[in-house]
């Protein structure tokens, strides 16, 4: 495998679950695969997860990561073509990637979207300057439309957690203080559109994911509907696509509670805030999967890293 960038990347979501799961009973079995290789973590912005695991997946490999926080370490970066660089931008992405490709044998780059700008965070301007300019691969930590590392990681929770040919899953949309990115629940929507599940979407009205990732994946807006009989529920919070990047307020009704949801298990990719997206009950339940989501995290992020160097 070259790249890592997209849900779509995965030739057989069911393999690559299994795999995981054989990486994750025994996480050092492939400590040699990445001898004297370094793997390059770019933040753009914040991270906890994605980044502890990510390491924690390279050093399982044998592999050297080395981190660097762009946006505060790093001179300030240009992604136009053409642009006369007399602002506050000093290095161009064709010197930066090609740089950082001398040190490096796989980079991974996480820089969210602008949620302002439509065209340009479809574009996926920052990851696509990577791939291009760039002579190593580059592996996805979430970007402006997609995070596939956790679209992985959901899909391999699912099937650790079910004995039912076809779980019914339900992506529900929750209220948030401020408006959020689309990426996890796109890549959610793509992992799940690649399982054996009856998949249903829940948002109110206004804040319909971009209908080219969600297809035919029927989307409702009553969530009590789309509950019923769930056995999983996985929520996040996301902005309006339609009314691009706004939070249309309202809707604190959407908040996850032990009441709607049942027996069903809760998913959440974390950080949540606690009684605004969903309340104690459900977090601190036996049904919560959170931190065994997180835990996943790493097990992804190897099995990726794995196929990369396989293939070096």
């Amino acid at each position: 495998m070259k790249h890592y960038t997209s849900i779509n990347d995965i030739d057989n979501i069911n393999s690559w679950i299994e795999e995981a799961k054989e990486i994750k009973a025994n996480p050092l079995t492939n400590i040699e695969i990445g001898k004297n290789k370094t793997l390059g973590l770019l933040f753009f912005n914040s991270s906890l997860r994605t980044r502890l695991s990510t390491q924690k997946a390279a050093l399982n490999l044998g592999m050297n990561p080395i981190v660097m926080n762009v946006s505060g370490d790093a001179w300030g970066i240009e992604f136009g073509d053409g642009t006369v660089m007399n602002g506050n931008t000093a290095e161009h992405i064709k010197e930066a990637a090609a740089v950082v490709s001398q040190y490096c044998d796989v980079i991974a780059v996480r820089a969210f979207p602008t949620l302002t700008d439509k065209e340009k965070d479809n574009s996926e301007q920052v990851l696509n300057s990577f791939v291009q300019f760039a002579s190593v691969p580059i592996v996805n930590m979430e970007s402006a439309t997609g995070h596939p590392l956790q679209g992985l990681t959901d899909a391999i929770t699912i099937a650790e957690n079910t004995n039912k040919k076809k779980p019914k899953v339900v992506l529900s949309w929750a209220p948030h203080i401020k408006a959020l990115p689309h990426a996890v629940g796109n890549s959610f929507v793509q992992a799940m559109q690649k399982m054996d599940v009856e998949f249903v979407i829940a948002n109110p009205e206004g804040y319909d994911l971009n209908p080219e990732i969600t297809k035919d994946t029927p989307i409702y807006h009553n969530q009590a509907e789309a509950f019923k009989d769930a056995d999983f529920v996985y929520t996040k919070n996301w902005s309006s696509y339609e009314s691009y990047g706004q939070n249309l307020g309202g809707n604190e009704d959407w908040v996850i509670t032990k009441d709607k949801i049942g027996d069903a298990k809760f998913m959440h990719c974390l950080p949540v805030r606690r009684n605004v997206v969903v309340e104690d009950a459900v977090l601190d339940s036996e049904s919560s999967l959170v931190i065994e989501q997180a835990n996943n995290r790493t097990y992804a992020a190897q099995l990726v890293l794995k196929k990369i160097l396989e293939d070096l």
